[in-house]
């Protein structure tokens, strides 16, 4: 479904790819992620969506945000809100859906093919309006997860489904692990 001569853009929702990637035992590296789709078309824009706290000293997401916007990734943020649900549980909203849509629909008219990275149900209506321009819309995400991460609706609206299992081994790292520094061993004391 890729041409050589496609005009390609991608649209990632973050918190989205970051959890079908979780999912599947992966993580993301975003730099074999863009070669890739450089190399199947004539990348113009990679966008990553992601809602930030701005409250917080040290977010794990920050290393990855400011990787991201010096390494031609089109960042867009937005401050999170944090809020306590009836459980008394602490909760993060920070929907991008509106941002990656507007971008989406704007840049439409210069592109033949949009590279959706999502699995959101949500974007069915965007799929559909960008095919109504003529830009084909494929759409990455899983099957293979247990619930699915993408949206059936999502899935038949778009031109092509890429499993992002399948892409595993093209952009995926193991995930990370926290080590421990190994500790000096211990000699007996005698007493």
């Amino acid at each position: 479904m890729f041409y050589k001569d496609d005009r390609l853009a991608l649209f990632i929702d973050g918190a989205n790819l970051y959890a079908a990637a979780k999912s599947l035992g992966f993580d993301i590296d975003y730099k074999l992620l863009r070669q890739e789709f450089e190399r199947r078309g004539k990348l113009l824009r990679a966008y990553y969506y992601t809602a930030l706290l701005e409250n917080e000293e040290y977010s794990p997401i920050r290393p990855l945000v400011d990787w991201l916007q010096y390494n031609g990734f089109a960042l867009v943020t937005k401050p999170a809100k944090e809020y306590t649900d009836a459980m008394g549980r602490r909760k993060i909203k920070g929907n991008m859906d509106i941002e990656l849509a507007v971008d989406a629909m704007e840049l439409a008219p210069r592109l033949d093919h949009a590279v959706l990275f999502s699995g959101d149900g949500d974007f069915r209506p965007l799929v559909e309006g960008l095919q109504r321009q003529g830009v084909r819309v494929s759409v990455v995400s899983t099957t293979r997860s247990q619930p699915p991460m993408i949206a059936d609706e999502l899935r038949r609206q778009a031109d092509n489904f890429i499993e992002l299992d399948a892409l595993r081994e093209i952009i995926g790292r193991p995930p990370r692990e926290l080590t421990v520094p190994p500790r000096a061993p211990q000699t007996p004391v005698e007493t």
